[in-house]
């Protein structure tokens, strides 16, 4: 076996471990918003921090994603491209709820996914900061 057939699983296993999480909670998006009535969350929360909390986990995830899941590959482009997947998903999203009965589309939902986002977004890309200060300071 030659030394690129044997590279190839585990490039797999790394595109699998980092984006598997994206595609899970965009799953998780897809069902709740598919539901006519969703679940509510054990404390009382307005509709637009929820949202905002998950996309939040999702633009993070995301970053996660474009960086292979390496924190150290990040960058200014990375965070871009994350904030601009995440928030393109928060836009279907909000296109999906229109055909699904009893749901609509929200301007301040797709407004409350992008804060969410951009947060979640800019505190991946700030732990990624502090991993890389802890490393430069344990290498010298």
């Amino acid at each position: 076996m030659n030394v690129r057939a044997r590279r190839r699983p585990a490039r797999s296993l790394r595109l699998l471990y980092a984006w598997g999480p994206v595609a899970a909670l965009m799953a998780a998006i897809f069902l709740l918003s598919g539901s006519s009535s969703p679940p509510r969350l054990p404390v009382p929360v307005p509709d637009v921090v929820a949202h905002a909390i998950a996309y939040a986990v999702l633009g993070t995830a995301m970053l996660r994603a474009v960086a292979v899941a390496d924190w150290s590959r990040i960058t200014a482009g990375a965070a871009l491209l994350a904030f601009v997947l995440t928030v393109s998903y928060g836009l279907t999203d909000e296109v999906h709820q229109s055909f699904v009965p009893g749901r609509t589309p929200e301007l301040r939902d797709l407004a409350a996914n992008a804060l969410g986002a951009a947060a979640g977004v800019a505190l991946g890309w700030a732990w990624s900061i502090v991993l890389a200060v802890r490393a430069s300071r344990h290498a010298g």
